[in-house]
C-alpha cells in the first residue's frame, strides 16, 4: 500500500519533479504533462460522480449503477496514471497493468447502453443537465490524455507507451460520451443536435 505522511515536500520547487522511478525530470515533460492530465480526468469523473449522485431525475438503480460504474474507471485512471509515471521498461514488479479486460468492459457496457438509445442523426452538443454537460467535459479531457500519450509515443518511440494504455484511453473517451447520452435517456431528457451552418435559420 501507498503511505503519504505529508504532502508538501519541497523537492518541487525547483520545478522538477520525480518520476515513479525516481527519475528527476522538469515539469514540464511530455510524460509529466500524460499523468497530470489523466489526473485531470479522474478529478473531472469525481465531479461527474457528484453530479449524478444529486440528479433527481434519474431512478436509484441507474443512478448507482452509473456511480458504480465511474467509481471503476477512476480505480483504473489511478493504475493507469501510475504506468505512465515512467517508461515501461522501469516499471516496479508490483505494479499492476490495465489490459485487454479492461477495454473490453467499456465497449461491453456500451453495447447493452446502446441497446437503449435511438442511432444519432447529427452530432449531440455538449450541453445539458449537470452530470451530462460534466460527462462531456470529462470526454474532451479523455481525448486529450489520448493525444499527449501519442505525442509522447512519437517523440520517444512505441516503447514509450503500451498500446493497452491507449486503447483504453481511446475507448474510454467513447464510454463516456455513450453514458452522458444514457443518462439522459434515462433521465428523459432531449439531446441538442448540432444543425450545420446552411441548415440553421439565423
Amino acid at each position: 500500500m501507498v503511505r503519504i505522511n505529508r504532502v508538501h515536500t519541497g523537492t518541487g520547487d525547483d520545478g522538477e519533479t520525480s518520476l515513479l522511478d525516481g527519475t528527476r525530470v522538469g515539469k514540464q515533460d511530455d510524460r509529466v504533462g500524460l499523468f497530470g492530465t489523466i489526473d485531470e480526468l479522474n478529478s473531472q469523473i469525481g465531479v461527474v460522480r457528484m453530479e449524478v449522485s444529486r440528479f433527481e431525475s434519474l431512478r436509484d438503480g441507474v443512478a448507482i449503477s452509473v456511480n458504480e460504474a465511474l467509481g471503476i474507471v477512476q480505480q483504473e485512471l489511478f493504475d493507469v496514471g501510475a504506468e505512465c509515471a515512467c517508461p515501461p521498461e522501469s516499471l516496479p514488479d508490483s505494479v499492476a497493468l490495465v489490459g485487454d479486460t479492461q477495454s473490453d468492459r467499456l465497449v461491453s457496457q456500451m453495447d447493452v447502453w446502446l441497446d437503449d438509445l435511438e442511432p444519432l442523426e447529427s452530432f449531440v452538443l455538449p450541453t445539458g443537465s449537470a452530470p451530462i454537460a460534466t460527462l462531456h467535459v470529462a470526454r474532451t479531457v479523455a481525448r486529450r490524455a489520448e493525444r499527449v500519450a501519442c505525442s509522447l509515443r512519437e517523440k520517444e518511440g512505441e516503447v514509450a507507451i503500451r498500446q493497452e494504455v491507449l486503447a483504453y484511453l481511446n475507448r474510454l473517451s467513447d464510454w463516456l460520451f455513450v453514458l452522458a447520452r444514457w443518462i439522459g435517456h434515462n433521465s428523459g431528457e432531449s439531446e441538442t443536435l448540432w444543425t450545420p451552418l446552411g441548415k440553421r435559420g439565423f
